[in-house]
């Protein structure tokens, strides 16, 4: 057993510190795009999130990974569904307090992770695998296809009750663990022994340390305000400043060597499934891609998507009221959380984010890392979470951030 952990930690370092390579022999190319690496910080290996609506608890563990890398060297591997199961219980018991209201979905939000590390404390991911079942090929990998539909309903047939007896949240945290398995009150991991929160005591992790942060015109900036969007149910609040400002909070917090998570808008046109995002002026997509007006007109969105996506082409200059317009037709929706480490340049010179996705290694150009123009970046952020010391001074000054 020891020796079967002992290999699977080398893997794992193999395939973090694999991130970290020099600039000029860590490079991705495939046809119409090269990109090289600038700088790039430590990471661990990319996830599959398969068919479940987790990218928000992948991303952000993902994040709080390489944050004890960071602090202590350590490589550690969370269990997405402890903090996925004690998640889904909360937000039921938020939808029923709510009176059904609120419709119950499976999504969440980096916050959500957060709360569940000081509330409930985290595991490892060996303490709680998260998958009792196996309908593909690898049985490693998530299907909560019946698990959403199931738990669902479970909440639905409450709904039409006129009194609710003491037991229900017992008959629901029975479907999650049918699924997922029970989330471990205790544990031995690495000749020690743990409860969830003095697991996370051990690894020096604080949910105070970190922060949100958005760029919207709707609420006054250097202020905290509740996102209106469907996986913030808890209505946690983020600091709100303006684009160029958001820009810079990222690029300092990279330039210091802490990755950050972002929760982005991945269903433009612009964003691809094989590894790269960006924003190319559509509205002049047949003289950007020289195409013929006519086969342009009659193109389909996906053979559009291909088209734009296949080389580095112009791209729309993205300003606040842009953000602005898109968030509130609902062009830009809270749809993916995603984990950025690093930067790296195209054949031409032009500027991009490293991300870590969770969709795998397989089926991206890039084995699962995404390369994101800084125009995406500013147009499709939905927010982004940090570690507080990362924010420039006179930033920190204008939200009243304290040590």
């Amino acid at each position: 057993m020891k020796k079967l952990f002992t290999v699977a930690v080398l893997a794992m370092s193999c395939a973090i510190w694999a991130q970290s390579e020099p600039a000029e022999t860590k490079k991705d190319s495939v046809e119409g795009w090269q990109f090289t690496t600038v700088d790039s910080l430590a990471i661990t290996p990319v996830k599959n999130q398969n068919r479940s609506s987790t990218c928000w608890a992948f991303s952000a563990l993902g994040f709080l990974e390489s944050e004890v890398l960071r602090t202590k060297g350590q490589v550690v591997d969370f269990s997405e569904m402890f903090v996925v199961s004690k998640t889904m219980m909360d937000r039921a018991t938020y939808c029923v307090r709510m009176y059904n209201e609120p419709r119950f979905a499976p999504g969440g939000a980096a916050n959500d992770v957060l709360y569940c590390m000081e509330h409930y404390g985290l595991v490892p991911q060996e303490a709680m695998p998260g998958i009792r079942y196996g309908w593909t090929s690898n049985d490693t990998l998530p299907v909560h296809n019946e698990l959403d539909h199931v738990a669902a309903g479970y909440l639905k047939g409450l709904s039409g009750l006129k009194k609710l007896s003491p037991v229900w949240r017992e008959g629901l945290q029975g479907i999650y663990d049918a699924y997922l398995g029970k989330c471990p009150e205790e544990f031995d991991y690495n000749g020690a022994h743990y409860t969830p929160q003095s697991y996370v005591k051990s690894l020096g992790l604080s949910a105070n340390d970190y922060v949100s942060i958005t760029s919207y015109t709707h609420h006054p900036f250097y202020e905290k305000f509740a996102l209106e969007v469907p996986d913030n149910w808890r209505m946690d609040q983020m600091y709100n400043v303006p684009l160029d400002e958001l820009m810079r909070i990222i690029d300092n917090s990279l330039e210091k060597g802490y990755t950050l998570v972002w929760a982005a808008d991945v269903s433009e046109i612009g964003f691809s499934r094989k590894g790269v995002g960006v924003v190319p002026d559509d509205d002049r997509g047949a003289d950007l891609t020289g195409s013929d007006m006519a086969k342009w007109v009659g193109m389909t969105a996906d053979k559009k998507k291909e088209e734009l996506t296949k080389r580095p082409l112009p791209e729309k200059t993205i300003t606040q009221q842009m953000r602005q317009d898109a968030f509130d037709n609902w062009e830009t929706t809270d749809d993916h959380g995603m984990q950025i480490f690093g930067t790296a340049k195209d054949q031409n010179g032009k500027r991009y984010y490293m991300v870590k996705n969770s969709w795998g290694t397989v089926k991206s150009d890039y084995k699962g890392i995404w390369y994101v123009s800084e125009a995406f970046v500013q147009y499709k952020t939905i927010d982004i979470l940090v570690h507080k010391d990362v924010i420039p001074k006179d930033i920190r000054k204008k939200l009243k951030i304290e040590n």
